[in-house]
């Protein structure tokens, strides 16, 4: 694909940490998920990391990193994190807190800063693939470079 590579508050937050990254382009599908991605990269879903953002109890939002294959075991996550509950964000609210559209929500550059939580087993990849902060657009990044970037608290909490 030779589309100009977006300009967007992700990609400025890696290059302003100094953090390589690679782009990649793809043909967005509407409700694809990381399964359309993975496919059209030819890389292993597994290491296609979900932004998924969350409310607690209290309608608190954060931002959960999961990988592409897996869920998130809400039950689990709200236990490990220390709230009743954790449940997804409807796709406006989502919007509101992050500054991105649902299907281009980065955890790089978001509007406001949210409190991350990643997946423990996403650190046993080299290389894991994010989005970029637009639909049809992942950045290739270190898993090492997420905790020195987004200062992630680690938690156990995927499901087939």
């Amino acid at each position: 694909m030779s589309e100009h590579i977006p300009d967007t508050p992700a990609t400025r937050m890696l290059r302003q940490h100094r953090i390589a990254f690679s782009t990649h382009l793809y043909t967005y599908e509407e409700h694809g998920g990381t399964r359309v991605s993975a496919r059209e990269l030819n890389v292993d879903e597994h290491a296609v990391v979900k932004t998924l953002v969350m409310e607690d109890d209290s309608h608190k939002p954060l931002i959960v990193l999961m990988h592409g294959d897996r869920k998130v075991a809400t039950k689990q996550l709200a236990t490990q994190i220390g709230r009743r509950k954790v449940e997804a964000c409807k796709p406006e609210v989502a919007q509101k807190h992050t500054g991105y559209m649902v299907g281009g929500t980065s955890p790089f550059g978001t509007r406001k800063a949210l409190p991350v939580f990643l997946q423990k087993s996403i650190l046993d990849l080299p290389l894991v693939y994010i989005n970029g902060g637009r639909r049809g657009f992942l950045v290739g990044v270190h898993a090492h470079d997420l905790m020195q970037l987004l200062h992630p608290v680690l938690v156990d909490c995927a499901q087939v």
